[in-house]
């Protein structure tokens, strides 16, 4: 047999070896999407588009931001997860990942496992606000005029699966209130109707209520951080008002689907850095009173992994179920 034959399957095995990091060489060669599981202007929507812009300026190709809302997030989670694993679909990935691997029991994927982290980049706490027909001004007010009204004030929520849907649901449990939930297909519309008084409570991430708070279309009650926000400096964390231990922040990070080339998860986390410390991002974020978060793939998928778990525990002890 001559020699060349011999060596074709070496050949064959060296070719499928360094087929990815060829591909990642000159990655990106074409325009990038990033699949938002939420709808347009909602509070996770907005900063992914000043980072994808700025992205975009950094790599050379369009970054175009695709909202697919729907089922807690699930919908575009799963046109995520059933991409390419070649570095051309991302998906912004939030609390709902980790969340609806609990909440939801039939799911045809894992909104964990069929990921591979990137990093975070974003994180703040949530606000819980009502509209002002309600005749309250201070937690301990809501808390006796819910507790004599069970079941009989809804609360609005961006889904089922949604941090606001997990946080609200877990403030109440340890309240011991009972509210009934009204499920949205995103932030914007639960926040539009709280606004107008169709239904007067929620608890959406504090950045994009502070103009309607500030205009005193919403009333904020408390916060969900460790610590006060700087934003809202007279209004108490549910820690200090009760409830010790109580610490949730909605979270932003990029992942993409299983599989995706090591080489291009890593250049992706080198850009997304980059692009957090680029002064047009962090003047928005900061006027946002948003926190910059980063940390390496590892980093994120052990995070990811924890929030998984911790997730669980609360979705058990909230009695959390979808209508």
């Amino acid at each position: 047999m001559p020699a060349w034959v011999r060596l074709l399957p070496l050949l064959a095995i060296c070719a499928a070896v360094a087929a990815p990091s060829a591909r990642a060489d000159d990655y990106p060669a074409r325009g990038i999407r990033v699949i938002v599981p939420y709808s347009a202007g909602g509070s996770s929507d907005a900063p992914m588009r000043v980072v994808a812009q700025q992205l975009s300026q950094q790599l050379g190709q369009a970054l175009v931001v695709e909202n697919k809302p729907g089922q807690g997030g699930m919908i575009g989670t799963e046109a995520a997860a059933r991409s390419a694993p070649d570095g051309y679909t991302l998906l912004l990935a939030s609390n709902p990942q980790v969340i609806s691997a609990s909440l939801y029991k039939n799911l045809a994927f894992d909104p964990v496992g069929d990921f591979s982290a990137i990093s975070l980049f974003v994180r703040e706490p949530s606000v819980l606000v009502v509209n002002p027909r309600l005749p309250v001004r201070t937690l301990g007010e809501f808390i006796d005029y819910v507790k004599a009204r069970p079941g009989k004030i809804d609360y609005a929520s961006s889904g089922n699966g949604s941090a606001q849907h997990l946080f609200t649901a877990m403030f109440l449990s340890a309240a011991g209130l009972q509210m009934m939930h009204i499920p949205y297909r995103g932030s914007a519309q639960a926040v539009t109707d709280v606004v107008g008084g169709q239904i007067l409570v929620a608890m959406p991430g504090l950045a994009a209520m502070m103009p309607h708070i500030r205009e005193k279309r919403l009333i904020p009650l408390a916060v969900t951080g460790e610590k006060r926000s700087p934003l809202l400096p007279d209004v108490p964390t549910l820690a200090e008002s009760g409830f010790p231990g109580f610490s949730a922040y909605v979270w932003s990070g990029l992942v993409a689907p299983k599989g995706t080339p090591a080489p291009i998860i890593d250049r992706l986390n080198r850009e997304l850095k980059q692009a957090m410390a680029a002064p047009a991002v962090k003047t928005y974020m900061d006027n946002a009173s948003v926190e910059i978060i980063t940390d390496t793939p590892a980093e994120f998928q052990a995070f990811l992994q924890q929030e998984k778990e911790r997730a669980a525990k609360a979705v058990q002890q909230a009695g959390l179920k979808v209508d």
